[in-house]
């Protein structure tokens, strides 16, 4: 993905498992599996029955799980994480999963998503006393859960978890048992599976395939599932729960082989493609994707348009995250070190070039005047989505409202500015329509497009994003 450089960046990827003997080797996998939605930061916690452990740091799954550090992890029951940083900055001790200990028993806390509502309770939490050892808003859940009045641990997360705003799913893993939580809007995915008498969570059904786990069911918004020696049990703690799913998801941000609330992200984005083809009918020789994540629109762009699918721009695997750097000129240079175009398939041709997005509009304008010099006569650019006019608010590390290219210029303006000899988004509709072949937009979070956002967003952070 050219995440890094486009200025959308993955939030977070959470994977536990309860109930096996090999639970930390299988989080590993899990997580590597995972490794796209955050390539900051990783870490497992895991328990043998009496204790929790740690191992966590700053870089890539493989680099932090060396083979000698998995041969110390031994227990049964075990949570990851994968971090993109969208809230509370870097640093090795906003790394997750975060481990707190306390005179009653330990416990440990994997995060994916935001608090629209952190800071709020961090001022409140304060005053009361509490003394915060991270800037991540991932904490202050073990605050509000250690200072519930409610004797039992169920309740008093159940109780934490009624106080909390925005987007979170979270995995809860104590000496005993694994508790899973999903916002009241399931803005997040999160899915439940089994591997014998295991049972496995992930963000993304892909990170099952990977362990050989079965898939049983997404968790569903609002509830909270309880994993302990005596089996599972769901309960509800937030009772006017509607489903907003995150669009980007299927747009952009998991793997082509996942299934998201029993949709396959590739059909959908290949859906998209098709139904650009009928918003936006244009005469071409070829069509290619932006790799990777454009590649199933633009293969259904080409069989409902007829012009053939073809390898117009190659992206070179081996460029690591060195090259990753905040100002324009060095994200120009990331964009030729990442990708190149393919002369003996475009030159001489109209070029239909399919992207899932446009943030600043940098990288698009780079590609287009890649694709030019490589000897392409005409660059029409379609995208799968409608122009992102928003920040979002949940966990996806979109610019500020400053910095988003559609926030401010028509689509006429966009396409002057990266050069195209057409720009076309896709509808909001079509969007939607792609994903669950329905009319209405019903279940989905279009925030970031439309400015509708399912939940209240409170005033500081609206300056965060407005203002940074």
């Amino acid at each position: 993905m050219l995440a890094e450089i486009k200025g959308l960046n993955e939030e977070c990827g959470v994977f536990g498992v309860f109930g096996h003997p090999d639970s930390a080797q299988l989080t590993y996998y899990g997580l590597h599996s995972l490794q796209h939605r955050g390539q900051e930061g990783t870490g497992i916690v895991v328990s043998n029955g009496d204790k929790l452990r740690v191992v966590k740091g700053e870089g890539l799954v493989s680099e932090i799980f060396t083979a000698n550090v998995m041969e110390e992890l031994k227990g049964t029951s075990a949570i990851g994480h994968v971090r993109y940083a969208t809230a509370g900055g870097g640093g090795y001790e906003n790394v997750q999963p975060l481990l707190f200990h306390s005179q009653t028993g330990s416990l440990a806390l994997a995060h994916n998503g935001n608090l629209v509502n952190a800071n709020f309770l961090k001022h409140q939490l304060e005053t009361q006393g509490s003394i915060f050892q991270t800037s991540s808003d991932t904490e202050v859940l073990a605050h509000l859960i250690r200072r519930s009045g409610y004797p039992q641990l169920k309740d008093q997360v159940k109780n934490a978890l009624s106080m909390l705003k925005g987007a979170y799913a979270y995995l809860i893993l104590t000496e005993k048992e694994l508790m899973v939580a999903l916002d009241p809007h399931g803005l997040r995915p999160l899915s439940l599976g089994c591997l014998g008498d295991a049972y496995v969570v992930a963000s993304e059904t892909c990170a099952f395939d990977v362990v050989g786990a079965e898939y049983i069911r997404d968790i569903r918004p609002g509830e909270l599932l309880i994993i302990n020696e005596e089996g599972i049990t769901s309960e509800q703690f937030a009772f006017n729960s509607t489903k907003s799913i995150c669009t980007m998801e299927y747009v952009y941000f998991s793997r082509p082989d996942s299934n998201i609330q029993g949709i396959n992200v590739h059909t959908a984005r290949k859906n998209m493609g098709k139904r650009l083809a009928q918003e936006a009918p244009i005469e071409a020789d070829v069509v290619t994707g932006v790799p990777d994540s454009s590649i199933s629109a633009a293969i259904g762009y080409a069989e409902a348009s007829g012009i053939p699918y073809e390898m117009g721009l190659i992206k070179n695997k081996y460029v690591g995250r060195t090259f990753i750097q905040p100002t324009q000129s060095l994200r120009e240079q990331g964009v030729k070190m990442k990708l190149s175009a393919v002369r003996g398939v475009v030159e001489g041709k109209r070029v239909v070039m399919v992207d899932d997005s446009i943030v600043r509009g940098t990288t698009s304008k780079r590609i287009v005047t890649m694709l030019k010099e490589a000897g392409a006569t005409e660059v029409h650019v379609v995208i799968s989505s409608p122009p992102i006019k928003n920040p979002c608010f949940y966990g996806i590390d979109t610019s500020s409202k400053e910095e988003l290219i559609a926030s401010d210029k028509s689509v006429e303006e966009i396409r002057q500015l990266i050069g195209a000899d057409s720009l076309t988004f896709l509808s909001t509709e079509g969007m939607v329509g792609a994903i669950v072949k329905t009319e209405g937009t019903e279940g989905f979070c279009l925030g970031c497009f439309t400015g509708n956002y399912p939940t209240e967003i409170y005033p500081d952070t609206l300056q965060y994003y407005y203002q940074k």
